[in-house]
Order: C-alpha cells, then sequence, then structure tokens
C-alpha cells in the first residue's frame, strides 16, 4: 500500500523498545514538525483555498498528536526532552534541487511530506504490532491509521497540482532514493532513521 522499496528492518522494534523514552521524544518533535510543514504550505502558497482547507486541519491534527504523545511521556514519569537533528529528513530534501516553478517547488514539497507520512506509518505499524507493551502498541496502532491518510493526501495534492506522468516518475525516484537512506539510517532509535 505505501509503495516503499526498502521496509525497515523489524529488528529496529528491539532498538525502539529498548530506547522508548528517545523514540517518544523524537515521535513528539515529528508530530509538531509535520504541524509545521502544513502551517508552512498555507503561507507559502496561500493561492490553493482546497489544500489550505486540508493543511488547517492537519495542522490541528498533528498539534493533538503532539499533546497525546507528550501526555505520555509525562504519564510514563518523564519530561519532554530536548529536540534532534533528524537526519532522515536532512537527507530526503537533498533529492530534488532547489528553485523551479512555484508548481513545481510545491509539488517536491508535498512529495516530501507524503513520503515522510508514508514511512512514518510503516514504522507506527511496526511498533503497534511488535511492541509488548500493549498500551504503547493500541496507541501506534491508533497514530498509524492516521499516517496513512495523510500520506494519500499529499500525494493526491501533489498528482492534483503538477502534472501525473510526471509527478508519479518523480515520486517512484524519490522511493528509490528514500531506500537508499533507509540502508543506511533506518536502525536508529529514531521514528525515521
Amino acid at each position: 500500500m505505501l509503495g516503499l522499496k526498502l521496509p525497515t528492518d523489524p529488528r529496529w522494534v528491539n532498538i525502539a523498545e529498548k530506547n522508548i523514552d528517545e523514540i517518544l521524544t523524537d515521535h513528539a518533535y515529528c508530530e509538531q514538525k509535520a504541524a509545521s510543514t502544513a502551517i508552512s504550505l498555507i503561507v507559502s502558497f496561500p493561492e490553493y483555498p482546497e489544500l489550505i482547507q486540508e493543511m488547517i486541519a492537519l495542522s490541528r491534527e498533528e498539534m493533538g498528536h503532539f499533546k497525546m504523545v507528550h501526555d505520555l511521556i509525562l504519564a510514563r514519569g518523564k519530561t519532554l526532552g530536548r529536540d534532534r537533528k533528524d537526519e532522515y529528513v536532512l537527507a530526503l530534501l537533498k533529492f530534488f534541487p532547489k528553485g523551479g516553478s512555484r508548481t513545481t517547488q510545491l509539488v517536491h514539497r508535498l512529495l516530501y511530506a507524503a513520503l515522510i507520512e508514508a514511512r512514518s506509518c510503516e514504522r507506527f505499524r511496526l511498533l503497534s504490532e511488535e511492541l509488548k507493551d500493549k498500551k504503547l502498541a493500541a496507541f501506534y496502532h491508533k497514530l498509524m491509521v492516521s499516517e496513512a491518510s495523510h500520506y494519500t493526501m499529499f500525494l493526491k495534492f501533489a498528482r492534483k497540482y503538477g502534472d501525473r506522468k510526471t509527478v508519479d516518475k518523480k515520486w517512484q525516484e524519490l522511493l528509490d532514493y528514500e531506500a537508499g537512506i533507509m540502508a543506511e539510517l533506518g536502525k536508529k532509535e529514531s521514528i525515521h532513521g
């Protein structure tokens, strides 16, 4: 369904489980960054009313997810740790060249967002199926469903605003590129890396 070219190594769940506090902190910041991305798309591309409406709803939802993760951290007797550099996203952002038309820039940002959501969905599925902590597993199952709808929404908008054939070609190339990133980074105690 997600089209990812390199699935996460199932052993990643063992790393995540042993470092669950780091995973939760990283996850909280991922949700905050997803909300920021939605707001950034509103600010950068105000001429797309349908996109704006969806991004308003998405920013609210992602901040709701941030609160859920933060509440979970507090319930575990911990506090939110410091944000760390997201090596996965930094590597991903090197794929498309900078510049181009506004439409090209929009499509590239939508494709990045779709891929990040797809990888999050895949990781949440693994956590929901493999974590020994059943409460935490159920929490990740709920979020997995949400991430899947985000992935498809971003891809739908990329195909709507760009040339479908070109967008689909770029999407496949981005998926191939991301597989290389995951081969290098896919073994760390973070949601994406």
